[in-house]
């Protein structure tokens, strides 16, 4: 499938449904069929096509009750078909920055970046603070990731499968400043990011809530 069929009508597809399940994390084929109110048979159909367009792929396999269930996951050609910023024009935009400013500089512009977009929308100053990591979770989605929380003894872990400038983090891993400014100032408490930029970038970024 070429990536112009890649648009609204695809993603409202049960194809297209599963491509944004997998989005996020892997699963079974029991997962998809429950989430879809769809038969094991039927995601099977759907997964196999999706591996002929190279979308999908196995991805492990966990315990089952009597057997292992086998794991799908989205291949890396398939986060290309989601909408994303123009990440050739960024990569130069970053390139000629780093020549003009010192890396201190470069730091604070981008943090002022983060804090911007965070204040683009108006938000209730008396939010708690699940409700602020919410928001956070939606402005990262509105940035092209797909995140999800965490939480632990220690604080909050903002997770997304899909990093929203995964063509441009692994040249330019100081971009991830962005997102953890955005987060700080959406949530109010100290985001320390602690991105995964191998091959297919992961978004991880630490709220402390001590």
């Amino acid at each position: 499938m070429s990536k112009s069929k890649y648009d609204d009508r695809f993603f409202e597809s049960t194809r297209g449904r599963i491509v944004m399940l997998l989005r996020n994390s892997q699963r079974t084929v029991n997962d998809l069929a429950a989430s879809l109110d769809l038969t094991d048979n039927a995601v099977r159909a759907h997964l196999l096509s999706l591996e002929r367009d190279r979308l999908v792929e196995p991805g492990g396999t966990i315990k089952g009750f009597r057997k292992p269930h086998y794991l799908y996951r989205l291949t890396d050609e398939a986060r290309h078909i989601f909408p994303k910023s123009y990440d050739s024009l960024l990569n130069r935009v970053l390139d000629v920055l780093k020549i003009k400013m010192s890396t201190s500089t470069l730091t604070t512009v981008l943090r002022d970046v983060g804090t911007k977009i965070a204040r683009a929308q108006p938000r209730d100053a008396q939010l708690t603070l699940d409700e602020s990591v919410g928001a956070a979770l939606l402005s990262l989605e509105e940035l092209g990731g797909a995140a999800i929380a965490e939480k632990s003894e220690n604080g909050i872990l903002i997770k997304s499968e899909s990093c929203p400038f995964a063509d441009s983090v692994v040249e330019h891993p100081e971009i991830c400043k962005v997102t953890e400014s955005m987060i700080h100032e959406i949530v109010g408490k100290p985001v320390h990011e602690t991105c995964d930029r191998t091959s297919s970038p992961k978004c991880r970024f630490a709220i402390e809530t001590a």
